[in-house]
């Protein structure tokens, strides 16, 4: 049973999702922190943001860190471990005391030593504690959400708030489900944060709620998130990365290339053209395009029939007018990617997911960004913050960690060299030929 949403319906959301300019809210020479809990932690929506900027901006210095951490909240609580009873209880200076040293002991170690001059900070599930909405809780998270944006502001950063996604049971009603009653409240008071800190502010709680609801309303098990209720799979997180996205002001165009085969002539944005040669079998070119196609996860791919990924984010398009009706495939360097007619060429197709070489190429980055992110994980986590017993500590010990941050610094510095290698365009030759 499908679960494909109008596009029109969700192309509104893009004037509800962010408080940022059009200008895309990552900027060249940027060293981005991604900063959360669990789903955060799982490196998949972080990722394909990484991947898309870096794909979208190929010649731009960037850097990515991703610090989430299963289970924690705005108050920093897996790194700071504040007493929870005391800080829902505290009001005034008492408050702004806890969390004060709270936020400064949690950014202190995990995100100013990056030096970071973009934070995404995504809070809200576990701070909810995944029952009704509770005052005395959300009065510590608020607190909290405006410390983590006071602390990172003054270190020179610029701070984006996330609100979290709706928790995905297996309901006709998820939006009755309580839980997600005080995710939204959460979500709302996050906005009036992001206001009163001068904050970035992306809701993605309500976008995914509205695919949910629309797919519940054709299948009332429809499951649009893969993983589990509160983690979403690659699926999911697409859905999430996409809305994030749109709410920091990232667009579509790619490149594109229109061709009028009765008068031989080309146009392009965003790429160049040359070699353009017409014969009554078609056309063909060379391409040089300034950025690459955002790389869809193959494990992810559900989400395009459920909002407009590719449309909104990754228009990488050929248009060929005066050619004769009938059949044609598209090549590149040879190689077939894609099937389609004369009417579909004369109005546009988009070959983000079908340009051979040029795909594959993006899905390298891709794949190259998991690599080094989880190399990171193992470097941060599992070597630097690592806690031996007390009779295994000792100068031999600590020797030996030093050696082993520096062999994973080098491996992730080595593969973000190799990433910057792959994300840069290189040229191919297209074809269009007729085949009846």
């Amino acid at each position: 049973m499908s679960l494909r949403r109008p596009l029109l319906a969700l192309a509104a959301f893009a004037t509800t999702l962010g408080v940022f300019a059009a200008d895309f809210a990552i900027r060249d020479g940027d060293r981005v922190v991604f900063l959360g809990d669990s789903i955060t932690e799982q490196r998949l929506y972080t990722t394909y943001i990484e991947a898309y900027a870096l794909t979208r901006h190929p010649d731009w210095k960037l850097g990515f860190r991703n610090v989430g951490w299963g289970g924690d909240t705005a108050w920093l609580r897996q790194r700071a471990h504040p007493d929870e009873g005391r800080l829902f209880a505290a009001e005034g200076e008492a408050l702004d005391g806890m969390v004060t040293n709270a936020v400064a002991r949690g950014l202190g170690r995990d995100v100013l030593p990056h030096r970071p001059t973009f934070v995404t900070v995504k809070f809200g599930m576990n701070d909810h504690s995944y029952q009704m909405f509770r005052p005395d809780i959300f009065r510590a998270y608020a607190r909290s959400q405006a410390e983590i944006a006071r602390e990172l502001q003054a270190a020179g950063a610029r701070v984006a708030f996330l609100t979290p996604q709706p928790i995905e049971e297996r309901r006709p009603d998820p939006d009755k489900d309580d839980r997600n009653l005080s995710l939204r409240q959460f979500s709302d008071g996050l906005k009036d944060v992001a206001t009163q800190t001068g904050a970035g502010f992306v809701d993605q709680f309500q976008p995914f709620m509205d695919l949910m609801m629309t797919a519940r309303a054709t299948d009332p098990k429809a499951f649009i998130g893969g993983g589990d209720a509160v983690h979403p799979g690659p699926s999911g997180q697409l859905l999430m990365a996409w809305a994030v996205l749109k709410g920091l002001g990232a667009t579509a165009p790619v490149s594109s290339v229109s061709i009028d085969a009765t008068g031989s002539k080309s146009s392009a944005e965003g790429c160049t053209v040359s070699n353009l040669k017409v014969s009554a079998d078609g056309v063909t070119f060379d391409r040089l395009d300034s950025a690459l196609p955002f790389p869809v996860d193959d494990r992810a791919v559900p989400a395009l029939g459920l909002a407009p990924v590719v449309a909104e984010l990754s228009r990488y398009t050929l248009t060929v007018t005066g050619l004769p009706e009938g059949d044609y495939e598209v090549g590149v360097d040879g190689e077939t990617t894609l099937k389609t007619d004369s009417k579909s060429l004369a109005g546009g197709v988009d070959l983000t997911r079908n340009a051979g070489a040029v795909t594959r190429q993006s899905q390298e980055v891709l794949k190259g960004v998991f690599r080094k992110n989880d190399v990171y994980f193992e470097r941060w986590r599992g070597v630097q913050l690592h806690n031996f017993p007390g009779w295994a500590k000792g100068p031999e010990v600590e020797a030996r960690r030093t050696a082993e941050l520096q062999r994973l610094d080098t491996e992730v510095a080595n593969l973000e060299k190799r990433i910057d290698e792959n994300r840069k365009p290189r040229g191919h030759t297209f074809t269009v030929r007729r085949v009846r």
